[in-house]
């Protein structure tokens, strides 16, 4: 476990770099969500695609959309575009001020800890434990927090492993954050990935100091709506709604529409995804479920598995993959693991099997 992250106030992330640029590969391991949908997989009236339209501050169908869907109060939802990721950096940017220290956990999403380093945060982390199945434990948050933690961090899934946090265990540390006076920021952007009947759940309360972010982007392959929500008390939401008028100011209104029509096909999108998913689990489990180089946890539903490497170098397998196999995945450095490798499981079928076998060709070959 590292005590803290050292991380320049720099204007940038490496994993984004290395996600944009070093993963494209035939046989595509690397990405974190269900594939692509196309259009043709939404049911679209042309109305759908207006260009233009009332959106200053929430476009008013798909605010009541998100509130609806998590019972939450409409002046509860900020919807800045953007996806979770310009979500998630909104949140942080009025939660905390330069200097003050934020709590995350390890390992963690590298966006999510280069965001708080380049808005000023002093960064420790807390350790999620292979021992404990990578579980979020409460008490170790609480041994980790200080009078100068104003903001706990935590993904739900957990990214990379794709461990579910229960809703009690969040509550333990929203309630261990609260008396030091700090905020807990859920990102759940995976977590839509669990609800099998439907049904939407969510650490956020209207009361309280927890506020979550998420999307439609991960569960649903819907990236290109860059459709991202931010669920927080009414005043904080209200703050994050000023605050984006000096960042995106507002969404394309296409994309808003689009993302509308979208929720109300939640149930399709939803079996499309189970239908890539349910395949490709069963394919890592006969593939690389026992193999001897990985020491390894795999959960009954996520998009991504988070081996450790017992011998070889990850980053050296991953060129050795590209340059000879055709397939990627993300080395394990890029969440403060150098000997892990994560490895997505919401590909198309046939190609997903085909690199999972590559990428075991590429281990067996490791001296």
């Amino acid at each position: 476990m590292t005590d803290s992250i050292s991380l320049q106030r720099t204007l940038q992330s490496s994993y984004m770099r290395f996600a944009k640029q070093d993963t494209a590969a035939r046989f595509n391991l690397a990405m974190s969500g269900i594939a692509d949908c196309a259009l043709s997989d939404l049911e679209i009236a042309p109305e759908d695609l207006a260009l233009h339209g009332p959106n200053a501050y929430g476009y008013a169908p798909l605010v009541e959309r998100i509130a609806g869907r998590f019972g939450a109060p409409a002046e509860c939802v900020v919807t800045p575009g953007g996806g979770c990721s310009f979500s998630n950096h909104l949140a942080i940017s009025a939660l905390i001020s330069p200097g003050d220290e934020a709590l995350i956990e390890d390992p963690t999403y590298e966006l999510l800890a280069s965001t708080l380093a380049c808005l000023g945060a002093q960064v420790r982390t807390f350790e999620r434990r292979r021992s404990q199945d990578w579980r979020l434990d409460p008490e170790e948050v609480a041994t980790r927090l200080s009078p100068r933690t104003r903001l706990v961090v935590l993904t739900n899934l957990h990214n990379p492993t794709g461990a579910m946090a229960s809703e009690a265990h969040v509550r333990e540390v929203a309630a261990a954050a609260a008396k030091v006076g700090a905020c807990v920021l859920v990102d759940e952007v995976y977590l839509e990935l669990t609800f099998a009947d439907g049904a939407a759940r969510t650490s956020f309360t209207p009361e309280g100091n927890v506020v979550v972010t998420s999307s439609l982007t991960k569960a649903y392959g819907l990236s290109g709506l860059r459709c991202g929500w931010i669920l927080a008390p009414a005043d904080l939401a209200e703050r994050m709604r000023r605050l984006n008028d000096l960042f995106g100011v507002a969404p394309p209104h296409i994309a808003e529409r689009l993302a509308v029509v979208a929720f109300d096909q939640l149930d399709r999108l939803r079996a499309r995804a189970r239908g890539l998913l349910e395949p490709n689990l069963a394919a890592y489990r006969e593939i690389l479920g026992d193999h001897p180089d990985l020491d390894q946890v795999i959960f009954p539903i996520a998009t991504t598995v988070f081996p450790r490497l017992r011998r070889g170098d990850a980053d050296a397998i991953f060129e050795r993959l590209r340059s000879q196999h055709e397939t990627s995945f993300v080395p394990g450095r890029f969440f403060g693991r150098p000997d892990h490798m994560r490895i997505a499981l919401g590909g198309q079928p046939a190609a997903t099997r085909e690199g999972l076998l590559r990428l075991r060709a590429a281990l067996d070959e490791t001296p």
